[in-house]
């Protein structure tokens, strides 16, 4: 009976070892999961700058596979779809939303900051006008704005024409008129990066003492088919009088670029070669500029974007001020995207 009464203490203490373990188990599962931060991010649409930028939020996944978890949503550049994506997120088990939007108006804005502020959601925007930012930022504390340094992108890109003027001059003055003939290929309207790159841009050339006469304006969007297209009617329109075209970003440039090739300009011949100068640095964009295809574009790490993407979300996720740990600037309750600028011009 002593035996029996043993056996069936140990059995018993067995059981409860098991059924503890697998209650650890399960719990310790659980706190894994919850390490995890699953992060919605909503591009306006996948075009070369936006791909590259997936790619080093992909490359802090790996690094991190242990904390975060991105999923991304192509907004196709289209304000109905973006509506619908950030109601399907919303909906869904996320962390964080991380957004670049194709509509970043007050209404639109406050709209989707009410939306995820019900669910406690915290949302990280891309490149919101600072005047809305001022409006909106009240809403909501787990809401944060982070934006380009575009007065600096365009500056940039500015004086690479104004070197090649001072040390080429007729390479661009071809009329010889003392006057830098351009085309303005203009990205999203009311953009408030393709605001300042544009008026920096056209400033730094003025400021430097070059004259210049803005043959046409494009709003393309910061598409290559747009601009294409526009680069193709406009060609023939001013008949030989177009010295440079000055894009947005490298896309709208590229667009330029085989515009041109059709009618036999910028493919190599130095006496038929117009100046156009983009943003971004994509590869594409390096490759034509190598070639003398191409004047010069301005590179911006999309390395250093997804970091400020990822460090500001995760100090929202974790009830930290969006600048804790970091040194970035903030102006205009806005934080600036700490690119380092830098021309890139065949060598």
């Amino acid at each position: 009976m002593w035996i029996l009464k043993k056996v069936l203490v140990i059995v018993l203490l067995m059981n409860i070892t098991v059924k503890f373990t697998r209650i650890s188990t399960f719990y310790d599962l659980n706190l894994n999961n919850r390490n995890i931060t699953n992060v919605a991010v909503l591009l306006y649409t996948f075009d070369p700058f936006m791909s590259s930028l997936k790619q080093s939020l992909e490359n802090i996944q790996k690094d991190n596979a242990d904390k975060i978890k991105f999923t991304f949503f192509d907004g196709k550049n289209n304000i109905a779809t973006q509506n619908e994506t950030i109601d399907s997120i919303s909906k869904n088990d996320f962390d964080l939303i991380l957004a670049n939007l194709a509509d970043t108006s007050e209404n639109f804005v406050e709209d989707i900051i009410l939306k995820v502020k019900s669910k406690n959601l915290p949302i990280v925007f891309l490149d919101v006008d600072p005047k809305v930012v001022s409006k909106v930022s009240k809403y909501y504390n787990k809401a944060a704005f982070i934006l380009a340094n575009s007065d600096l992108a365009g500056t940039v890109q500015g004086k690479i024409l104004v070197n090649l003027w001072n040390i080429n001059k007729s390479a661009l003055d071809k009329n010889n008129d003392n006057i830098l003939q351009y085309v303005l290929l203009h990205g999203e309207a009311k953009d408030p990066v393709t605001i300042d790159r544009t008026k920096y841009a056209i400033s730094t050339i003025n400021n430097s003492g070059i004259n210049t006469e803005q043959l046409a304006f494009v709003n393309a969007n910061w598409l290559k088919t747009l601009s294409k297209d526009s680069i193709e009617s406009l060609f023939l329109r001013y008949d030989g009088k177009i010295e440079a075209i000055i894009s947005n970003n490298d896309d709208m440039a590229i667009g330029a670029v085989e515009a041109l090739q059709k009618y036999g300009y910028n493919k190599g011949e130095k006496s038929k070669n117009i100046a156009i100068v983009g943003i971004d640095g994509i590869p594409e964009a390096k490759y034509l500029i190598d070639k003398g295809l191409m004047t010069g574009t301005v590179i911006q790490d999309p390395k250093v974007l997804a970091e400020v993407f990822y460090n500001v979300g995760m100090n929202l996720v974790n009830n930290l001020s969006p600048t804790e740990n970091t040194n970035y600037n903030v102006v205009d309750g806005e934080i600036i995207v700490p690119f380092p600028y830098e021309e890139y011009i065949k060598k």
